[in-house]
């Protein structure tokens, strides 16, 4: 092995800007990963406390004040050597921005450290404090230098010739505005801007040794999926909504169920995709990417005084006659709803074509009243789509096995040692289950079933689960005082416990398995909630806010489920498994709902006077 090149090029990395609603959003969505929702209600406090600037802004503009303020605290903080000569000065690429605001940025003539404020602010508004203010401190620091190595290394391979090799390294030699700040990445795969990767000091000819020599395959990756961080940017750079608008726009699509959250990653639905495909066909001018954008020129035209009000308005709806103008201002936006909504076919509409199968027939989802379902051509070969299957999973191949599962019965475990009946394991709308029996004709006993418990392979169930599985609600005995028997069972919201009309929720299926008639009395010895709500309304214990710290539950009430803090009450989005939300999830849901209450004059942490 030879080193047949050296090739060193300095490098300089340049400090980013301070932030601006967007902006903050990504950034606190990839290094605190906080939602758009968590963001925004963290920083409105903030702000609402006097510690940051207005956060709805799109400027990137700072003051003489904050320019000061900032360039003080680096020179104290990190050394003359740190701060440039002059003042850096910002601009905002976009047209539309509104210079109103400055940039977003730690209040006042001079900048607070995060450290001073560590008694004083939540956990999360000291993280978001400490973001925004190493962006604004950074962004008014010199520029990170360094040197770029590349090395070739030529070895002889025999009969194939000679095969050459590549390393790269990365110095920082002068850290710069890195000493302060380092922006994160949309992507876990991708380098941090600030690593280092040195490589031994080397030069051309010189001979090196190898002590060992190895073979990888690499596969090229698909794009990732939106997260909340990456969506807000994409709808900053097409020109769609306002810095105020991002967030409503990602809980919307949530609460409506067009997306579901997996991990941080954001996964569309079939409706949304029918939704789509119907609005692109019937009413292609409003679901245009540029319609936003050009609406918002349009109405920046307005808001200048070169363009009067009502007459533009009056042409949007109704339409006007004017040659050369866009179709939804010629027919107006009445008449292309009122159109398109008497071409529209409700069973098109509701069609996703995914193939054909072997025989040519088509094979497509369909939204249906209780969720999307594969379906062979007009046939009633059928099969119910797992809620939590990804669109792109949903293969020719998967819908074909979804159907013929559904056909054929599902798997076999085996018969029932009791009854003779087979247990077949089947897969529904909400996941795999275990099936007692077959399925009789009308008025007939609807079979006994019994979803799989968390962790459960389905590939490898075997029949001993599957009899575990439908021996559920079970007896577990006497109950010592009053004689009545206590039933082990598991519900839609999970394990619980129940003994003459008293419900009570268990932790986990494991502690209901193993439950004892002494285990299940203590249970039950666990005070009702308040009112008519019991303990068995607790679907999950989730933990604690990030913020106050105030224990979050998932419970059933009389209307539904919902989350709660103690304090603030919020429903479960309708569609959505109350058993599959996340601690995160529902600190968005407890946000929205405290700020629905709020913008009606509610304050629902007000402390509530006693009535005489």
């Amino acid at each position: 092995f030879k080193v047949v090149e050296v090739v060193e090029k300095p490098y300089v990395s340049r400090p980013y800007p301070p932030f601006m609603t967007s902006t903050l959003q990504q950034e606190a969505g990839r290094k605190l990963r906080f939602n758009a929702q968590r963001t925004m209600r963290t920083a409105q406090r903030l702000y609402e406390i006097g510690y940051i600037t207005y956060m709805r802004t799109d400027s990137l503009t700072l003051s003489g004040e904050a320019i000061r303020a900032a360039r003080s605290q680096v020179s104290q903080l990190y050394g003359q050597e740190y701060l440039p000569d002059a003042p850096r000065v910002y601009r905002s690429n976009s047209k539309s921005a509104q210079e109103a605001h400055e940039a977003i940025r730690p209040a006042g003539e001079s900048f607070r450290t995060p450290q001073s404020l560590k008694g004083e602010l939540e956990a999360d508004q000291h993280r978001l404090y400490e973001l925004i203010w190493k962006r604004t401190l950074a962004s008014q620091m010199k520029d990170a230098t360094g040197l770029r190595t590349t090395v070739n290394i030529s070895a002889d391979a025999g009969e194939h010739g000679p095969a050459m090799f590549s390393a790269s390294g990365k110095v920082v030699t002068f850290p710069g505005f890195f000493r302060a700040y380092v922006e994160g990445s949309d992507d876990p795969r991708a380098e941090m801007a600030d690593q280092e990767k040195v490589l031994p000091k080397l030069s051309t000819d010189q001979m090196l040794e190898a002590t060992r020599v190895e073979s990888t395959t690499r596969k090229t990756q698909p794009s990732p999926r939106y997260t909340e961080a990456s969506l807000v940017k994409e709808l900053e750079a097409r020109g769609i909504g306002r810095p105020s608008t991002y967030a409503t726009i990602i809980q919307t699509i949530q609460d409506r169920g067009y997306v579901w959250r997996k991990g941080q990653a954001l996964v569309p639905t079939f409706t949304a995709f029918a939704v789509t495909r119907l609005l692109e066909r019937q009413l292609p001018d409003l679901v245009d990417y540029d319609f936003t954008a050009r609406m918002e020129n349009e109405l920046d035209t307005i808001a200048s005084g070169e363009r009067e009000p009502e007459p533009w308005l009056r042409d949007f709806y109704f339409g006007t006659d004017e040659p050369g103008r866009r179709r939804i201002m010629n027919e107006g936006l009445h008449g292309l709803i009122n159109e398109a909504g008497e071409e529209v076919a409700a069973r098109d509409a509701s069609r996703i074509i995914i193939g054909t199968d072997p025989n040519g027939d088509e094979v497509a989802v369909r939204i249906g009243r209780y969720g999307p379902y594969v379906q062979i051509a007009d046939t009633d070969r059928r099969a119910s789509v797992p809620d939590q299957m990804p669109p792109d999973e949903l293969t020719v191949s998967e819908a074909l096995k979804l159907i013929e599962d559904a056909s054929a019965g599902g798997r076999l475990l085996g018969d029932d040692p009791n009854t003779g009946l087979p247990i077949n394991l089947k897969s529904g709308r909400y996941g795999p289950y275990v099936q007692l029996g077959e399925n009789g004709g009308a008025g007939q006993e609807k079979p006994r079933m019994a979803s799989l418990w968390p962790g459960m392979d389905p590939d490898a169930l075997t029949l001993e689960e599957g009899l575990k599985l439908l021996s559920y609600p079970r007896e577990i005995g006497l109950h010592p005082d009053s004689g009545e028997p206590i039933i082990a069972a598991v519900g839609r919201y999970g394990p619980y416990v129940t003994c003459a009309g008293e419900n009570r929720s268990v932790k986990d299926h494991e502690t209901l398995e193993n439950l004892t008639v002494d285990g299940a009395v203590e249970i039950l010895k666990q005070p009702k909630g308040r009112g008519r709500r019991t303990a068995a309304s607790v679907i999950a214990d989730l933990g604690k806010h990030p913020s106050s710290g105030e224990a979050i539950q998932v419970k059933t009430g009389r209307y539904g489920p919902y989350v709660t803090d103690g304090t603030v009450n919020a429903t479960v989005p309708k569609g959505t498994d109350p058993e599959s939300v996340t601690l995160d999830r529902a600190v968005e849901l407890l946000a929205a709902r405290e700020e629905k209450l709020r913008s009606q004059g509610k304050d629902p942490r007000a402390k509530k006077k006693r009535k005489k």
